[in-house]
């Protein structure tokens, strides 16, 4: 008698119900799995019957669909739904399965039966068919699709497409380029072109003379003037067209000096103080035999810039600062650490593995040294230079954290951008090679851009009501730098952007109308990726900023930003950075009283023997309530410098917490912050002295659409609760994000530590280490 053998599950088995037609008992056609494609892109291999996996217990939650490799993306496509959506936000650009090829850092193919692995680079061989894929994101997503019921050959070139893709040899192979040339074909070029889309956004690009008036004047800058010798990027290839520099600088002296500064960076001016004291920054000097006389020709020339004729004061950064190689080291560690390594099961054990990684302590070291600059700035009433062999990585940081921490309008959200765009995009820092785009020289990547992030959120998160924008801004900032279709995150300084667009324009004999260049929209836009009411999520419901209101005994006021006039008295001084953020004793903010007297009993009964005029500045500021429209310095204890959730572990399935975390409170302010704003909306519709005039115009305020918040004022019958969507990863999920081996899924540690066979996950889930 023969046993029946049971029959292999396939894809049917995995297939719905049929759907009919209830009345008239008829199949219904199943709609075709088809890419949402943007302008340019074109589908360059794909595969069906392809597993995603999204549960953590089981496969029953996992999507049937298609996967697909464009010239831009890896695309998921499937009739299901994702089990308990999370977010009501929706990317313009990607679907919610969609990974952008730049976005990529690994592409890692199995084969579970020949317990085979290999990691998939450009032009490479696979002698096996993979029977998984897992995607590594450098958004710190790990994404794993099966291919049970695929075509072995067809799932084997999916794989070799996504790398290959992946690996673009020629910048403008990045999608970008496909993506405006094709919107120029077929118009002449002014709808997508130059001013129009540029500007709309009123974020200065600081690409045109008229712009870098603007910020002097803002400033107070008066003895600086517009440098135009780079124009057509003359003499240096990596310094924007147009900069500032001191006026009793002649043009031909500059041209003079540039040949003794590496890559031709002569010294340019960044931000001024009310006080007259100016920020600048420039590249080491080469010339040895020149060096002295240089210096001081340059020094000479800010000094006269100074109403007091302060002196100016050098910074060496590459001596005072981490290299970009043990930044990049320190970044991939914590990597590792929160979101491939399993969580520890003591708190303390996982907190101190974070600390080991390095990171929080750059952060921290980048905050002291920024609040250093502004003690001698405020304090000091002198000039700063800040020099970096290269001056297009730590200059970059350090800049920004300077002006961010001195003046509030680089703390709004226009201001914020204008200050990245200026400091970091046309300054030349090298986004291309530091993001790794073309993925050909690991040794140069780092993610000086993220470190400087990080160094926001700690000031946000110490002064959240300082700040026009959100952490979920600063997220979905970096979050665009793997989106290649934005200019500002693509090239490694304006001359190369510039380049490759002409060179591109001609290859492909593109029309452009009257400008004659064509154009990349940059990552300001941003209705390039999110709807008005997504935008609403950048706004901050606690700023106290231009423009921000509040509630004060009963009356509706608007703060106003501190007047240049009167800056210098209002801005106090900065956090002992030589103190590493260590306040006496006497402080009147309450979170730091009990820990100095635990780090420092005896801190206080020293100041008055050797307590140093900048710790003296520095306590004097502590002393007081921080002004959020004044000067900001973080506090710099290990308590202060946290690890930014958000970002780190927002796709992390055991770190996300349901209708809880910071989303919480963002949600319950910002309704009622929108009733604070409807309220005013109503008084304004009335007519006439008294408060019975009738109103003029619909009594609830602006439309839905036009709201600053996201989440706006429920009605009196609505019961208030915390939407189930919500979570401490919100408006991110971490739905169908690869977990630990633990829970579900490959062991990814077992991989990265050159495990010699690869099982299958179903075997690795119940092995122990």
């Amino acid at each position: 008698m023969f046993s029946v053998k049971p029959l292999k599950p396939t894809f049917k088995s995995y297939l719905p119900p049929v759907q009919t037609d209830v009345k008239k008992n008829i199949p219904l056609p199943i709609k075709k799995l088809e890419a949402k494609l943007l302008p340019g892109e074109i589908v360059v291999n794909e595969v069906n019957f392809v597993r995603k996996c999204i549960s953590a217990e089981s496969s029953q939650d996992d999507l049937w669909g298609k996967l697909i490799c464009t010239n831009f993306k890896v695309s998921f496509i499937s009739h299901d739904a994702l089990p308990k959506q999370r977010s009501q936000v929706s990317h313009l650009l990607l679907g919610e399965h969609d990974i952008p090829l730049t976005c990529l850092e690994q592409v890692v193919t199995v084969n579970d039966t020949k317990g085979k692995k290999k990691v998939l680079s450009s032009n490479q061989k696979l002698k096996f068919n993979p029977t998984e894929l897992i995607l590594y994101c450098k958004d710190f997503r790990i994404i794993r699709f099966c291919f049970d019921e695929a075509g072995p050959e067809s799932a084997k070139k999916v794989c070799l497409a996504i790398a290959h893709y992946s690996h673009p040899a020629d910048p403008q192979l990045l999608f970008g380029f496909e993506y405006r040339g094709r919107q120029y074909h077929g118009s002449s070029g002014e709808q997508s072109n130059g001013t129009t889309l540029g500007r709309g956004f009123q974020t200065p690009l600081f690409d045109r003379p008229s712009e870098w008036d603007r910020e002097i004047k803002r400033t107070g800058a008066a003895e600086w003037r517009v440098c135009s010798i780079n124009e057509g990027y003359a003499i240096s290839p990596s310094l924007p067209e147009y900069f500032v520099v001191p006026v009793s600088l002649a043009d031909q002296d500059l041209k003079q000096y540039s040949d003794s500064f590496t890559d031709k960076r002569i010294p340019m001016w960044c931000w001024n103080h009310p006080n007259g004291s100016a920020l600048v920054r420039m590249a080491s000097i080469t010339d040895q035999l020149q060096q002295r006389k240089i210096d001081q020709r340059i020094c000479t020339g800010i000094t006269k810039s100074h109403p007091q004729r302060s002196d100016v004061l050098r910074s060496d950064l590459d001596k005072a600062l981490p290299n970009i190689q043990e930044i990049q080291s320190a970044f991939v560690k914590v990597r590792q650490i929160c979101v491939i390594d399993p969580f520890e099961e003591s708190e303390e054990k996982w907190l101190s593995s974070i600390e080991s990684s390095q990171w929080l302590e750059y952060v921290r070291v980048f905050l002291k040294h920024s609040a250093e600059i502004v003690y001698l700035l405020e304090g000091k009433n002198a000039s700063v230079i800040l020099q970096e062999e290269g001056d297009r990585d730590l200059n970059c940081v350090v800049s920004s954290l300077v002006q961010l921490m001195l003046d509030p309008h680089y703390r709004s959200l226009i201001g914020f951008q204008s200050l990245v765009q200026k400091e970091w995009v046309m300054a030349g820092h090298r986004f291309l090679d530091r993001c790794n785009h073309l993925k050909k020289n690991d040794k140069e990547e780092s993610p000086l851009f993220m470190l400087f992030l990080d160094c926001v959120w700690q000031m946000m998160n110490q002064y959240p009501a300082a700040f026009e924008f959100t952490e979920t801004y600063l997220t979905v900032l970096s979050d665009s730098m793997w989106i290649p279709v934005f200019s500002t995150f693509l090239f490694n300084c304006p001359q190369q952007h510039a380049e490759h667009l002409m060179d591109f324009t001609k290859s492909k004999r593109i029309p452009l109308g009257e400008e004659k260049v064509l154009h990349f929209p940059p990552v300001w836009d941003w209705s390039q990726q999110f709807s008005l009411k997504d935008q609403t999520l950048f706004n901050n419901p606690m700023y106290v900023g231009k423009g921000a209101s509040c509630v004060q005994n009963g009356t509706v006021k608007t703060f106003r930003r501190t007047k240049h006039k009167t800056y210098s008295s209002t801005l106090r001084g900065v956090p002992s950075a030589l103190r590493n953020g260590l306040k006496d004793g006497h402080d009147t903010l309450t979170r730091r009283n009990s820990l100095l007297a635990q780090l420092r009993p005896d801190f206080s009964q020293m100041r008055e023997v050797v307590e140093s005029p900048s710790e003296r500045f520095f306590r004097d500021w502590f002393s007081r309530p921080a002004d959020q429209k004044g000067l900001l310095i973080p506090q710099l204890l290990p308590s202060h410098v946290t690890l930014w959730r958000l970002y780190f572990l927002r796709w992390v399935p055991e770190a996300c917490i349901l209708k809880g975390g910071p989303v919480t409170a963002y949600q319950k302010l910002s309704q009622l912050v929108d009733e604070i704003e409807m309220l005013q909306s109503k008084l304004r519709q009335y007519k006439g002295p008294t408060p019975a005039s009738t109103p003029i115009s619909s009594p609830s305020g602006p439309p839905s659409d036009q709201r600053r918040m996201y989440f706006q004022a429920r009605t009196p019958d609505e019961t208030p609760a915390t939407p189930e969507y919500l979570s401490s990863s919100f408006p991110f999920t971490p739905v169908g994000n690869l977990c630990r081996r633990n829970v579900h899924g490959t062991p990814i540690s077992k991989f990265l530590n050159g495990a010699k066979i690869w099982l299958s996950t179903e075997t690795l889930a119940n092995e122990t280490l």
